[in-house]
């Protein structure tokens, strides 16, 4: 009997690329999809040599809109069924909302809110026939928290809302689907080790945290894959994350938005007086 096979977007780094390696050291199979295929190679031979399976590589792009139905074909072309799904490929869009052409705004909603939809629709009803799936979508903490500027200035003023979608689809989805053996789950992250943050700028910002904002990717998916496996539909990794998050559902909104205001100011002029020295 062939393992089952769960497919990883923006699996060449970061979040996308530990959940590659916790499913593996789970005995799955992987089909392995990023813009950067030679990343994607180097990771099927690590997670072959590592743990004996296989895995498909596929580079694709997700802001392209005929992506996902290339995607899901190529993995039936293979003769593999997906199992899993973990929705992962993402990019921060940094910027004013009203600075940035509706070009650019456009193209990040593709990546971040269309794709995730589509490739769910195309392996949700399959895995529902099946009687098992499993999806899991990676959201954000800043979906559960008051609006912070740095989340404009370093992932986008769209940002918090595609996530907020994802966990409210993921939520959805997962009641529609729960006596099918289908488990939904959106993970929140906070703060997470990974290339995202050099990619958007906050690079700096981010090593001038405490350590106990900071998440790393392997924390990330060994919550995530727990969840899912759990049928947990939102999970927030870090004791630091969930308990600003159960703060935020308490504290009324003008008092939770002031002190994410005093904390973006001390954030900044910490990052400040580093630079002077």
């Amino acid at each position: 009997m062939a393992r089952r096979l769960a497919l990883v977007t923006g699996a060449s780094s970061g979040i996308g690329a530990a959940f590659a390696r916790e499913f593996a050291r789970r005995g799955w199979d992987l089909a392995l999809v990023a813009r950067r295929e030679d990343r994607l190679k180097d990771m099927a031979e690590e997670l072959k040599a590592q743990f004996g399976v296989d895995s498909l590589v596929i580079a694709a792009d997700l802001s392209k809109p005929d992506a996902p139905e290339t995607i899901v074909k190529a993995v039936s072309d293979a003769g593999r069924q997906i199992d899993a799904l973990v929705n992962n490929a993402g990019v921060g869009r940094p910027g004013a909302f009203v600075e940035l052409s509706w070009e650019d705004q456009a193209q990040f909603m593709e990546l971040m809110v269309t794709s995730y939809l589509k490739l769910m629709h195309l392996v949700a009803k399959p895995m529902a026939e099946r009687s098992f799936g499993r999806i899991i979508n990676i959201a954000s903490v800043s979906a559960l928290l008051p609006a912070a500027n740095a989340h404009t200035r370093y992932s986008g003023t769209l940002y918090p809302g595609a996530k907020s979608l994802l966990i409210k689809v993921s939520e959805a989805l997962g009641l529609e689907l729960k006596d099918r053996n289908v488990h939904v789950t959106a993970v929140a992250p906070g703060y997470t080790w990974s290339e995202f943050h050099d990619v958007n700028g906050a690079r700096g910002t981010v090593s001038n945290l405490p350590s106990f904002w900071m998440l790393t990717a392997e924390e990330v998916a060994v919550s995530g894959y727990d969840a899912v496996e759990r049928g947990v539909p939102l999970r927030v990794p870090g004791a630091w994350y969930k308990f600003l998050v159960a703060v935020s559902r308490v504290l009324p909104d003008p008092v939770g938005q002031a002190i994410m205001r005093l904390q973006e100011k001390r954030m900044v002029a910490k990052a400040q007086a580093n630079a002077a020295s």
